[in-house]
C-alpha cells in the first residue's frame, strides 16, 4: 500500500476494485443463468478467483486491495490498518460494488439471477455458520501474505484468488459464497432482493475478524517461548 496517496485515491482504488468484483463475478452468476449453464459452478467460481486476483495485482501496491469491509474492519481490529482511515475504505468499496450492480441492470435490465444476489439455499443459521466459516479461511489467508514476511510475498495475488476460488466451490451453491458484505449489498440493492441478507453482513464480518485473530494468535510467541 502507497501510504503517500492521499485517502480519496486509495479510497478510490477500492471503489474501482469492488466494482470489477461486482460486474465480473456477478456478472458471470448472471451470463450462466442467461446462457443455459455455459459457465457451470466451476466456471463462475473460477471468475471470482481471477477477478480478485488481477485487481489484487492491480491495487494492491496502491491501497492495499482490501476490496471487502470485512477485511478492512479485520485489519483494523488487529491494527494492521488505521482506524480513522476504515470508515473512507468502506464507503469506497460499498460504492463501486453498488456502480457494479448499477452497470450489470443497464445490460440487463430484466436483472435475471437478482443480478447475482446472494441467496442462501439452507436455512439462514447453517447459512451464517458457512459464511461465517468461508470469510474466516479467506482472511486466515489474506493477513497471512500480507502481514508476515515469512509468506509467499508477491504471489500473495494468486494465494488470496485461489482461496475466493476455493471458497466459491464448495460454498457457492450453500450461501453464494459471498464472504463480503459489499459484494452482496451491490446486487441486493439494486435487484432488490434482500433474503436473510442479515447472513451477508454478520457472517463475513465475524468470520474475517476470527480468520485474523486465529492468524494473530499463531504468528505471536508468547514472552520466552522458543522459536524452534
Amino acid at each position: 500500500m502507497d501510504t503517500s496517496l492521499v485517502l480519496w485515491r486509495r479510497s478510490l482504488a477500492e471503489a474501482l476494485a469492488a466494482f470489477a468484483l461486482v460486474f465480473a463475478g456477478c456478472g458471470a452468476v448472471v451470463a450462466n443463468d442467461q446462457y443455459d449453464g455455459a459457465l457451470g459452478a466451476v466456471g463462475v467460481s473460477l471468475v471470482f478467483g481471477l477477478i480478485i486476483m488481477v485487481m489484487i495485482y492491480a491495487t494492491g501496491h496502491l491501497s492495499g486491495a482490501h476490496i471487502n469491509p470485512a477485511v478492512t474492519l479485520a485489519f483494523t481490529l488487529t491494527r494492521h490498518f488505521p482506524a480513522r482511515d476504515a470508515v473512507a475504505y468502506v464507503a469506497g468499496q460499498l460504492a463501486g460494488a453498488t456502480a457494479g450492480a448499477l452497470a450489470l441492470a443497464a445490460v440487463w435490465t430484466s436483472k435475471p439471477a437478482h443480478l447475482g444476489a446472494t441467496v442462501p439455499t439452507v436455512s439462514p443459521g447453517s447459512a451464517f455458520v458457512y459464511e461465517t466459516l468461508l470469510s474466516a479461511f479467506l482472511m486466515f489467508v489474506i493477513i497471512a501474505v500480507a502481514t508476515d514476511t515469512r509468506a509467499v510475498g508477491a504471489a500473495a495475488a494468486i494465494a488470496i484468488g485461489g482461496t475466493v476460488g476455493l471458497d466459491a466451490l464448495f460454498g457457492g451453491p450453500v450461501t453464494g459464497a459471498s464472504m463480503n458484505p459489499a459484494r452482496s449489498l451491490g446486487p441486493a440493492l439494486v435487484s432488490g432482493t434482500w433474503t436473510d441478507f442479515w447472513v451477508y453482513l454478520a457472517g463475513p464480518i465475524l468470520g474475517a475478524s476470527l480468520g485474523a485473530l486465529a492468524y494473530q494468535l499463531i504468528r505471536t510467541p508468547l514472552e520466552g517461548e522458543g522459536t524452534a
